[in-house]
C-alpha cells in the first residue's frame, strides 16, 4: 500500500490492516479518499500480535484528529472489534479475503459485533475498502461541504459513465 505519511500530519481518517500482506486488498480504500483529498494515515497492526499497540492507537486516535477508522482484517478479522471496543470514533470493517474460506469467516467475525460495540461491515475485499473509502468521506462530508460537493460530483461522474454504455439489442419482430 502507498505510503500516506505526506498526509498524516492533518490525517482525518485512519486506514489500518493487520498484516502488510492485506494492503493490496485496503488499496482501494486509500485510492479514494486520495481522490477526494482526504487526508488519512495507513498503519499495520495486529490485534493478536500487537495488542497493546492497537489498543494504544484507537484510544490516541480522536486525539490526533482522526474522525473514521478504517479497518481490514481477514481470517479471525479480531482487529475492527478490538479497535472498536478502544474508541468511540466510527470504526468501517473491512473483511479480507485470505484462506480456504475466501474471507466468510472474516465476515461473520466482523459483523457478529456484541451489543455495544458497533462495526459497520462493508463487503469482503477490495470492493468494501473502495466503499469503506467512500463512506469514511460521507461521514466526514456531514461537517464539510467541499467534501459533500467532491462526492456528489463523483457520484454524477459515475452515473455518467454508466449512461453512456447503455446500448439498444434488437430483439426482431
Amino acid at each position: 500500500m502507498k505510503d500516506s505519511k505526506s498526509e498524516t500530519a492533518a490525517a482525518r481518517v485512519a486506514v489500518l490492516m493487520g498484516s502488510q500482506s492485506d494492503a493490496e486488498q485496503m488499496q482501494p480504500a486509500s485510492d479514494v479518499l486520495r481522490e477526494l483529498g482526504v487526508a488519512h494515515e495507513v498503519v499495520v497492526t495486529s490485534a493478536h500480535r500487537s495488542p497493546d499497540k492497537t489498543a494504544a492507537y484507537a484510544r490516541e486516535a480522536a486525539d490526533r484528529g482522526i474522525r473514521v477508522l478504517i479497518v481490514g482484517a481477514g481470517r479471525a478479522a479480531h482487529l475492527a472489534g478490538a479497535v472498536a471496543a478502544n474508541t468511540d470514533l466510527p470504526v468501517l470493517g473491512v473483511p479480507l479475503d485470505s484462506g480456504s474460506l475466501r474471507g466468510l469467516d472474516a465476515l461473520l467475525s466482523t459483523v457478529q459485533m456484541p451489543k455495544g460495540v458497533p462495526v459497520a461491515t462493508l463487503a469482503i475485499g477490495s470492493a468494501g475498502a473502495a466503499n469503506a473509502g467512500v463512506l469514511a468521506a460521507q461521514i466526514l462530508a456531514l461537517s464539510d461541504t467541499g467534501l459533500a460537493a467532491k462526492l456528489s460530483d463523483r457520484k454524477k461522474a459515475q452515473a455518467a459513465a454508466v449512461a453512456g454504455r447503455v446500448r439498444t439489442v434488437d430483439v426482431g419482430d
